[in-house]
């Protein structure tokens, strides 16, 4: 019987947790009782992190998104016969422009200089749903987790308001796929298939 294996590397996942500092997980991450909220100070009051001192690294994130709907909506973007137009094309450009606005979405995330947003969106038309990544790359004092997770929502939510005419009981679920760089190091996830 041929050994799971990691989606992302091809390698093992036995191999990946003896020898890698990367967290590869089917299940939900668990929070450490050693880590504390680093956006909180110790009178409790919500607080911007202090940066100044880490150094610039380069930083990666890839958040993904899933949009679920009928197969009569999925039909008609890839048709491209929704009125209000092009649903791919709009919702990738809307992932890009958002993510460049994280810091104006939420509160206490930092300003930064990002190097690149890519959006890639495809139908999954035997599952009914649209699959999107928003991978966000900087050199900087913080990651870009955020942006990713803002490129990928903003793109579903697109893809929602486009569709709604059609098929208002679409929904989508979003998680942070990777990152890298930065003090915590690697992180991987993959959820659960959805039911």
């Amino acid at each position: 019987m041929k050994k799971r294996t990691n989606w992302r590397t091809g390698k093992p996942q036995r191999w990946l947790k003896k020898h890698s500092s990367i967290i590869f997980t089917s299940e939900e991450p668990k929070v450490s009782k050693e880590k504390k909220l680093t956006h909180v100070n110790k009178a409790g009051a919500a607080n911007m992190v202090d940066v100044g001192s880490k150094p610039n690294t380069e930083r990666i994130a890839e958040a993904k998104a899933e949009v679920y709907m009928r197969g009569e909506t999925i039909a008609l973007i890839r048709d491209n016969s929704l009125d209000k137009g092009d649903v791919i094309a709009t919702a990738r450009i809307a992932g890009i422009m958002a993510a460049k606005e994280t810091s104006k979405l939420i509160p206490l995330c930092h300003p930064l200089p990002i190097s690149q947003v890519k959006v890639e969106i495809q139908l999954d038309e035997e599952n009914n749903s649209v699959k999107i990544a928003s991978i966000v790359k900087t050199s900087g004092k913080t990651g870009v987790e955020m942006e990713a997770l803002i490129g990928a929502s903003i793109a579903a939510l697109t893809i929602y308001d486009m569709c709604k005419a059609v098929d208002r009981g679409m929904n989508f679920r979003v998680w942070l796929a990777t990152k890298s760089g930065g003090q915590s190091g690697e992180f991987v996830f993959e959820p659960p298939p959805s039911k």
